[in-house]
């Protein structure tokens, strides 16, 4: 049975997790069942999978999970294992089929909707159900142009627990609806793989106290970063660009226009959003840059990275490099902070954890938030 952490806050400093939490193949595993496996998972972008047959697999927890486009358009989702004897139905990361999905083990065969279609011998066995031996299915709601699902019996609400983490960030919901996200189009994709736990990546996307550290591109654009607080710290809050910065960009240049939804008083500013357990969203006037986080060890997680524009702005073939480089080198900062910290977690300087100052203590919220999560 996991733990809280073992002393109160006291005064400025808020003490952390152990650093078990970041280390334990036990406490990854309650986390896999207990947290990925029974809340809402960020899994693919929909425009991904744009015709039918098309699919992708991906390790949610301790489970593969099948992602396909049926005949009729709609997404669906199954667990990635043939109900004859076990075998993984698909295994490659992504693909397309013409009409059904067939076991390479024994060949059974499923249509787009799960349903078992055709298997050696199988009219010689008039009494076998072939709906009852259909494809597990899985949860699915699309959201701002992502397909989320859930491997629990009974999801939780998906408008308080995934849509109310963006209503709690910006104040309402309205605010990241105005980017269009699902209407935006794929400018770039970066798969980082981070020798670190989950959990150190999320805590450092939550706070800027590192910022003025490590982050010199950034703070460049956003001036106020230099000071710690991090755009999540406050309700509502974007942080605004430097007086001479015109753009998102590498090099405070320009970028290309306001996304056609996106407020006046949302102009210039850059807002970051966590989606417990593993999404982050970050707005900008002109993109959207969508982080999903698949935990696959204690001290292991594949970051995916999807940079988003205006449909026209991509399709035109215009140079994205110096808008996606900013966020590519606060990624790789970001990352080697992470892997750095890793080795950390496991010495007995850390064994009772480390500390929160003022500006972090919201992190504190996310502890608590997981520590109820596996208690």
């Amino acid at each position: 049975m996991t733990t809280t952490p073992e002393a109160p806050p006291t005064g400025s400093l808020m003490t952390t997790l152990p650093g078990r939490f970041y280390t334990d193949p036990e406490i990854f595993r309650q986390e896999q069942e207990r947290v990925f496996e029974s809340l809402w998972f960020c899994a693919v972008r929909c425009a991904d999978l744009d015709k039918p047959g098309a699919f992708r697999t991906v390790q949610i927890g301790r489970e593969s999970v099948l992602i396909t486009r049926s005949r009729s358009g709609e997404l669906r989702a199954f667990l990635n294992i043939c109900r004859h004897r076990g075998a993984r139905l698909c295994t490659r990361e992504s693909g397309e089929v013409r009409r059904a999905l067939q076991c390479p083990y024994h060949a059974w065969t499923y249509d787009l909707d799960g349903k078992l279609v055709a298997a050696p011998n199988l009219s010689k066995m008039p009494d076998v159900d072939r709906s009852a031996y259909g494809l597990v299915k899985v949860a699915l709601r699309e959201w701002l142009g992502y397909a989320w699902v859930c491997l629990a019996d009974e999801p939780p609400s998906f408008e308080e627990s995934v849509i109310g983490a963006a209503v709690e960030r910006l104040g309402d919901a309205a605010s990241i609806e105005s980017y269009g996200t699902e209407r935006l189009a794929l400018g770039k994709r970066v798969t980082y793989d981070v020798r670190a736990n989950w959990k150190l990546i999320v805590e450092n996307f939550m706070e800027c106290y590192h910022c003025a550290t490590i982050h010199p591109e950034l703070t460049d654009v956003l001036p106020e970063f230099t000071d710690g607080f991090a755009a999540q710290y406050y309700v509502g809050h974007g942080a605004s660009f430097g007086e001479e910065v015109s753009g998102f960009t590498v090099d405070g240049s320009a970028g290309f226009g306001r996304l056609p939804e996106v407020a006046e008083e949302q102009d210039r500013r850059y807002y970051a959003i966590t989606i417990k357990p593993a999404v982050f969203v970050n707005l900008v006037p002109d993109h959207v840059i969508l982080h999903r986080m698949f935990p696959l060890a204690a001290d292991r997680t594949v970051v995916e990275c999807d940079w988003l524009y205006a449909p026209e702005v991509v399709a035109s073939g215009v140079d994205l490099a110096k808008s996606v480089e900013l966020f590519h080198r606060v990624n790789e900062q970001d990352f080697e902070a992470c892997e750095r910290t890793q080795p950390a977690m496991a010495s007995r300087a850390y064994r009772a954890g480390g500390v929160l100052v003022p500006t972090e203590h919201h992190i504190g919220l996310f502890h608590a938030w997981l520590t109820e999560r596996l208690a």
